[in-house]
C-alpha cells in the first residue's frame, strides 16, 4: 500500500536515479518509493502492474515539470530530464550543461547547488499531487478492447448494473470534456493570443461544468456518493467534488481539507442558473442563449479567467455572446 507522507529526501534520491537516463522514465531506473505514490497508483491503469505505474508516473513528472511556478528555473529543471531546451536522448552530462546555461549558472556550481535544490522542489510536488489523493472518489469505469457485442441479459440486476455505469460513463466523459476547455482556457492565456479566443472557450467551460454538474448530481442522487465518501456528506456535495476534479473555475465551493479552495465568486443562485441553462441535451448555442441578458453572471464567471487577482467589478453591457471584461488593466482583445 502506498504511504501516505513519504519523505522529501526519499524520493529526492529516487529522483536523481531517473534523472541518468532522463525521461522517459525506464522500469529498470525507477525507485520503489516513487512506484508507492498515491499520485501515481490512482492514476496507473493498472496499479497491480509496475509498467503500468512507470507510465503513469512518466506523465505526472512530465505535468509537474511544464508548470514548474520558478520561471528562472523551469526550462533548466525541464532540461536536466531531457526535455526541451535540451535535445532528445543527450547524457546527463549533456542535459547538466544546457540546465545550467538556462539558469545562468556555470555547470560545476549548477551541479553542485542548484540542482540537488530542484530534485528537492520536484519531491515536493510529488508529495503534494500524492497528498491531493486522500479520499477515495469514484473512479472512471477502466476500458479494455471489445473484443465483441456485450449484451445485456433480460434481468432487472443486470439492467440495474448497466444503467450505473451508463451514468457513470456519462458523468466522467462530462468531467473530461470540462477539463479539456479548462486546460485550453489556461493553454490561449500562456500564448496571450488575445482576449477573446480565452472569453469563448471560457464560456464552452461554463457549459461544459453546468453539464458536468447535473450529470454528477443525477448520479450521485440515484446511486449515492461512492465509496469514500466521508459520513454526512450530502449528494450534491459529493457531486461538487466530484465536478472539481476536472480543475480550477470560479463556481462556489466549500473548502475543506479534502477539496482545496476554489475561488468563490458566484453565488448559488447564479450556480443554479447555470445548471438550468445546461439542462437535458441543451447544446452550447442553446446555453448561451438562455443566458444572454445575465449580465452579472457572466462576468462573474469570466473575470477570474482573464484576471484572477481583480475583484469582481460593476458589470457592464455583455453577455454570453459578446463577453465584457470587468477586469481594468489587462490586454485588449487583438
Amino acid at each position: 500500500m502506498p504511504r501516505k507522507s513519504p519523505h522529501v529526501g526519499e524520493l529526492a534520491d529516487g529522483l536523481a536515479r531517473v534523472l541518468r537516463r532522463g525521461l522517459p522514465v525506464s522500469p529498470a531506473a525507477v525507485d520503489p518509493a516513487l512506484l508507492a505514490l498515491r499520485g501515481v497508483s490512482a492514476r496507473a491503469i493498472d496499479p497491480g502492474e509496475t509498467a503500468s505505474r512507470t507510465a503513469a508516473l512518466d506523465g505526472i513528472l512530465r505535468g509537474l515539470l511544464a508548470r514548474l511556478p520558478d520561471a528562472r528555473y523551469a526550462p533548466a529543471a525541464r532540461a536536466l530530464f531531457g526535455l526541451a531546451p535540451a535535445q532528445p536522448g543527450s547524457n546527463l552530462t549533456a542535459r547538466r550543461a544546457v540546465a545550467a546555461a538556462a539558469a545562468g549558472h556555470e555547470v560545476h556550481h549548477f551541479r553542485k547547488r542548484v540542482e540537488p535544490r530542484l530534485l528537492d522542489e520536484l519531491a515536493a510536488a510529488l508529495i503534494a499531487d500524492a497528498d491531493r489523493f486522500t479520499r477515495a472518489q469514484l473512479a472512471a469505469p477502466r476500458l479494455a478492447p471489445a473484443l465483441g457485442r456485450e449484451p445485456v441479459g433480460a434481468d432487472p440486476f443486470a439492467w440495474e448494473v448497466a444503467e450505473q455505469e451508463e451514468a457513470l460513463t456519462r458523468v466522467w466523459s462530462a468531467i473530461y470534456a470540462l477539463r479539456a476547455e479548462l486546460l485550453a482556457v489556461e493553454r490561449l492565456i500562456s500564448l496571450d493570443l488575445g482576449d477573446q479566443q480565452v472569453m469563448a472557450h471560457a464560456v464552452t467551460a461554463a457549459w461544459r461544468w453546468a453539464r458536468a454538474s447535473n450529470a454528477a448530481r443525477s448520479y450521485t442522487s440515484a446511486f449515492g456518493p461512492g465509496p469514500g465518501t466521508a459520513e454526512g456528506v450530502s449528494s450534491d456535495r459529493a457531486a461538487d467534488e466530484l465536478v472539481a476534479l476536472a480543475g480550477w473555475t470560479p463556481a462556489l465551493t466549500t473548502p475543506d481539507r479534502a477539496a482545496p479552495a476554489l475561488t468563490s465568486v458566484l453565488t448559488l443562485e447564479q450556480l443554479h442558473r447555470l445548471r438550468d441553462a445546461a439542462a437535458g441535451e441543451a447544446t452550447r448555442a442553446q446555453f448561451v442563449a438562455a443566458l444572454h441578458d445575465e449580465v452579472e453572471l457572466v462576468d462573474a464567471w469570466i473575470t477570474p479567467f482573464l484576471d484572477p487577482t481583480t475583484q469582481i467589478s460593476t458589470p457592464t453591457s455583455s453577455s454570453l455572446c459578446t463577453p465584457a471584461r470587468s477586469a481594468p488593466h489587462t490586454q485588449e482583445a487583438s
